[in-house]
């Protein structure tokens, strides 16, 4: 899925000076949103008719759950085309007043990227106070609708004990997937939980290099394609990937095969949270629309859809207990933070792939 492949593109973002050179121009529809009440806004909404997206695509954090809510309870039709958060922006921008798609949804480094090139259209919605400053704009370019915690699933078929620390990890004999490392976002962040389980930090993912360094001397580092095929066919013991996507791919693997038996485990010492949030374009034909779909994300059903697909809603919702009972118990966050220092972040994400196969890749047996 292209909008999971994130990484290494904060600087071909930034870089994208070639297609910015007309920034001054506006769309013929660009509205103050936050002048405007929320019925003010539906009434518009409903006459513009549908919400186009970019990188939320059905099966992505259950976003099929709004899209049919939207239809149910506003009459708003929909279609998204995945891709990157680069991508999305670059979008954005290039087609400026002939925009073709209304709202997208990005990293969370790539929020403030964006709001940045001149594309983000602001609209803080209703929910404004009870969401947290961490996730929000200060106007509303950019809010933050969930985040993930970085996890490693384990194949019980395959490894009795479940890992549940990365020290627990280091004691094992079988393969252990983190992917490709100088192309793949979630890849990274697992160098970084590494890292921070380590002693490191942001600046500093030495600890997480030579953790995994440890891996690949056992000659346990897998090699291989990192997809969900290999990991459903028993070709890796333990991967590491965001909760929601962990939690998703465990449903998908019971469905296939009810005897499939996966573990999911926020490792004990320490890990990683990051952000997606929305991102409403500058240029759309259809402004009132795209607030709309923003406002109800995070709305509690909003939040609630998210929670459907195994995201953590930004906003203090109550949860259904089925909900709930199908997410990882809350003790398992006790020790993960968000990105504290991301600036620092952006710059190690910049060097992190060369580092990789420098300082663990060469040491793979």
């Amino acid at each position: 899925m292209k909008k999971r492949n994130l990484s290494l593109v904060l600087a071909a973002v930034i870089a994208m000076g070639s297609i910015s050179g007309c920034s001054g121009q506006t769309s013929a529809k660009e509205v103050d949103l936050n002048s405007m009440t929320k019925d003010e806004i539906l009434a518009e909404a409903r006459k513009e008719g549908r919400v186009d997206s970019v990188g939320m695509p059905d099966t992505w954090a259950n976003w099929v759950g709004t899209w049919n809510d939207l239809k149910t309870e506003y009459n708003l039709d929909h279609t998204d085309t995945d891709m990157s958060s680069a991508e999305e922006i670059s979008l954005f921008e290039s087609e400026k007043k002939n925009a073709t798609k209304d709202i997208g949804d990005v990293g969370q480094a790539f929020g403030p990227i964006a709001e940045e090139k001149g594309v983000t259209l602001k609209y803080k919605t209703s929910y404004w106070d009870s969401i947290p400053d961490w996730a929000k704009d200060d106007d509303g370019d950019w809010i933050i609708g969930y985040y993930g915690t970085m996890t490693m699933m384990t194949n019980k078929k395959i490894v009795k004990e479940a890992p549940k620390s990365f020290e627990d990890l280091l004691k094992g004999d079988y393969k252990v997937a983190v992917g490709d490392v100088a192309a793949a976002n979630q890849a990274q962040f697992a160098v970084l939980a590494a890292a921070i389980a380590m002693g490191g930090d942001e600046s500093n993912v030495e600890p997480g290099l030579e953790y995994f360094r440890k891996i690949a001397e056992q000659g346990r580092l897998d090699m291989g394609e990192f997809s969900m095929a290999r990991i459903e066919k028993g070709e890796v013991g333990v991967a590491f990937l965001w909760d929601y996507n962990a939690l998703g791919y465990r449903d998908q693997f019971l469905k296939n095969n009810p005897d499939a038996d996966f573990e999911i485990h926020v490792p004990a010492e320490g890990s990683i949270q990051s952000g997606y949030c929305t991102i409403l374009n500058k240029y759309s034909q259809r402004p009132h629309a795209a607030a709309m779909a923003r406002e109800y994300i995070l709305s509690d059903q909003g939040q609630i859809n998210l929670a459907k697909g195994y995201a953590r809603p930004v906003r203090d919702v109550e949860l259904p207990q089925e909900v709930k009972e199908k997410m990882l118990p809350d003790e398992q966050y006790a020790n993960s933070r968000m990105i504290q220092d991301q600036s620092a972040w952006d710059e190690t994400t910049k060097k992190i792939g060369g580092m990789w196969q420098e300082e663990v890749i060469s040491y793979a047996k």
